[in-house]
């Protein structure tokens, strides 16, 4: 590249420039000779003589040089300028050539980003179809394409599964169980019924607290059904654009209606079958109301067909609507309840068959279903795993009673807190309060049979708890609420008595007491006052006003106050008569930091009351001192120690 200066003094004055060709309007490519023009004075023919006086080799020229013009018309001014300024004829200018070229980089720079983004597109748009596409990945879910939008995102079981679960793997809930067979007989043996004139119910609707079992169950369901089963979860349906809801209803009906007889399972349904008009405003909800008419329509409409079941899950039955409740859609509903002590048995032993143990199951799940009450399927599960877990930290061999007590411990109460920093003032008023609750609830006919007490803080447990094994009993007396009370009030009156002080640590205590008067007083109708009325309060709705009067709310204010006060009085009356027992207690917790139920029989004497009926607690303890039986037999008369560790229940008092 040269500039015009350059070419006016290296090439144009020698006469050694033939031609310019002037490419797209901006750069002139210079074509020179090998030797000078000579113009013949006679004829005016051109010939070419070599500088250096060599001969010439013919009127070849060579595109050599260029530059850039800037402009067109300055570039034919100033080579103007220039040859008139040298003495050329006009005759013998060099001639100037203009030609548009394509010059291949500039175009692709050119359209390179436009390139870039259409790529870009492309490749999301294949990769969203290959990997949530139909067969595709996502566990074989529908189509997530922009052009599969409109499908169900369906999970199908595969029929070679190696995890697959059966009805044995499903314990604690016979009744449900037997139900949910029931639609597996009739699938698998249709002509038994259809002889007798009997129809399959087109659905079922498991219903259930969080942790119970209801999706396994379905699972089993397609683990034994050897039909195809279809699973979706209720809010797979709603998407961002509108009419998604209703399509994919369609698309999922259509799919297992062509592969019928078939089970659809669709899981969280109260995520489209909510009751239709909430919300509050008008067309707020459009949607989802579509999307629950379609389902309604097809599952019970003038187009639908026999042999597909539908089962479907929900915690929450109180807000569906109703026209999916009705016979002819959900023609069952099927309650799965937290399993009593039974079950609990059943579900621990199932899960127990899967961890090294150093005894039978059965050992264990008599026991450990004893001190679980109120656990779920799902808590259970935790407590199994959080055993094995244990016992690979502590680098045991097997899984021993032990671990199951830490993972009980660890479940219910937190992580224990070793290195937390307490005052002996607050030890000593942690271990006062714990005594309190422990004395009050051994000498109270009606409450809970103490399991531990402690004064070891842990993770959502305060400062110190005391636990109990409760009896799980279906109905509650007003007097057994009553010594309830009075035991979650005995850390506060403990305080108070022996303390001469109270402090903030029975906050969670007079929380529980409040809520438990005001069911009272205000749901159960033991109250004189309010008479036999109940307005049991609504979570799942925004009350701007109360059900009663606000004459009624004072009086059931101040029944409120007054109950509790009373229970108070009597729990400080307990104290003050067994305040050396408590202070032995408190002082036994500051030496110990935990005791069992024995070492509160060596303080306070065996407790005053017997239960006509087995409880938990002794079924807990007959299964030890079988066991205690046993080992005397076979071993040299050597004893184990208690090594302070028990577990938790879930009615905790903490401080």
């Amino acid at each position: 590249m040269i500039n015009f200066q350059e070419f006016k003094n290296k090439l144009l004055e020698p006469g050694l420039v033939d031609h310019i060709v002037v490419s797209n309007k901006s750069v002139a490519k210079v074509y020179v000779r090998s030797s000078p023009r000579i113009t013949d004075q006679t004829n005016d023919d051109v010939v070419q003589g070599p500088i250096d006086g060599t001969p010439a080799r013919g009127n070849v020229s060579q595109y050599k040089y260029y530059f850039n013009i800037g402009s067109v018309d300055s570039f034919e001014e100033k080579l103007e300028e220039a040859q008139e300024t040298l003495g050329i004829d006009p005759h013998d200018y060099v001639p100037v050539t203009y030609v548009s070229e394509m010059v291949w980089y500039q175009e692709l720079l050119r359209f390179a980003p436009t390139a870039l983004l259409l790529g870009s597109l492309l490749y999301m748009g294949r990769r969203m179809q290959g990997g949530f596409g139909v067969g595709g990945g996502g566990g074989g879910r529908g189509g997530r394409g922009i052009f599969n939008i409109g499908k169900a995102h369906v999970t199908k079981l595969d029929k070679n599964a190696k995890n697959k679960v059966f009805f044995k793997d499903v314990a604690g809930c016979d009744e449900a169980k037997q139900e949910i067979m029931e639609f597996v007989h009739f699938l698998k043996n249709p002509k038994k019924y259809e002889e007798l004139g009997a129809k399959i119910p087109k659905g079922a609707l498991l219903v259930g607290p969080p942790g119970t079992g209801k999706t396994l169950l379905a699972k089993a369901t397609a683990g034994e059904s050897g039909v195809p089963f279809l699973s979706i979860s209720g809010s797979d349906f709603m998407e961002m654009f509108v009419g998604v809801g209703p399509s994919r209803v369609r698309s999922l009906f259509s799919e297992a209606r062509q592969s019928a007889p078939s089970i659809i399972f669709i899981d969280e349904i109260d995520a489209i079958g909510r009751a239709r008009g909430r919300g509050g405003l008008t067309g707020a909800n459009d949607e989802r109301e579509s999307t629950l008419n379609q389902l309604l329509v097809e599952m019970d409409g003038f187009g639908t067909t026999a042999g597909v079941v539908v089962l479907a899950g929900t915690n929450r039955p109180d807000i569906l609507d109703k026209a999916l409740l009705r016979p002819g859609r959900f023609d069952r509903q099927i309650t799965i309840d937290k399993p009593d002590i039974k079950g609990r048995d059943q579900i621990f032993q199932i899960y127990l068959k899967k961890i090294k143990l150093d005894h039978e199951p059965s050992y264990y799940s008599q026991r450990l279903a004893a001190l679980t009450p109120g656990f779920a399927g799902a808590d259970i599960a935790n407590v199994c795993n959080e055993a094995a877990l244990i016992a690979a930290r502590n680098e045991g061999k097997q899984v021993t009673m032990e671990h199951f007590e830490a993972a009980i411990d660890r479940v219910i109460g937190g992580l224990e807190k070793k290195n937390k920093v307490i005052s002996k003032l607050e030890r000593r008023t942690v271990a006062y309060h714990e005594s309190g609750h422990a004395v009050a609830g051994w000498f109270l006919e009606h409450a809970e049979p103490l399991l531990k007490v402690t004064i070891v803080p842990r993770g959502t447990a305060a400062l110190g708890f005391a636990q109990y094994v409760p009896n799980e009993n279906l109905l509650m007396t007003k007097e057994q609420l009553f010594d309830m009370t009075c035991m979650t009030l005995g850390g506060r009156a403990s305080e108070q008595v022996l303390l001469g002080k109270i402090s903030t640590g029975a906050q969670n205590d007079l929380e529980k007491v409040t809520k438990l008067t005001y069911a009272q007083v205000a749901v159960y109708g033991f109250s004189d006052k309010v008479g036999l009325l109940s307005f049991p309060q609504r979570d799942d709705a925004f009350e701007m006003t109360k059900p009663y009067s606000s004459k009624t709310g004072a009086i059931i204010d101040n029944e409120v106050r007054e109950w509790v006060g009373k229970a108070y009085e009597c729990t400080l009356r307990l104290i003050e008569e067994h305040k050396v027992q408590v202070a032995q207690i408190a002082e036994l917790l500051l030496e110990k930091e935990v005791l069992h139920q024995e070492d509160l029989v060596r303080v306070l004497g065996e407790r005053p009351f017997k239960s006509s009926e087995i409880t938990n607690y002794d079924r807990f303890k007959q299964g030890f001192e079988e066991e205690g039986e046993k080992s005397k037999e076979t071993t040299d008369g050597g004893t184990v120690e208690d090594d302070g560790s028990s577990p938790l229940e879930p009615n905790v008092v903490p401080v």
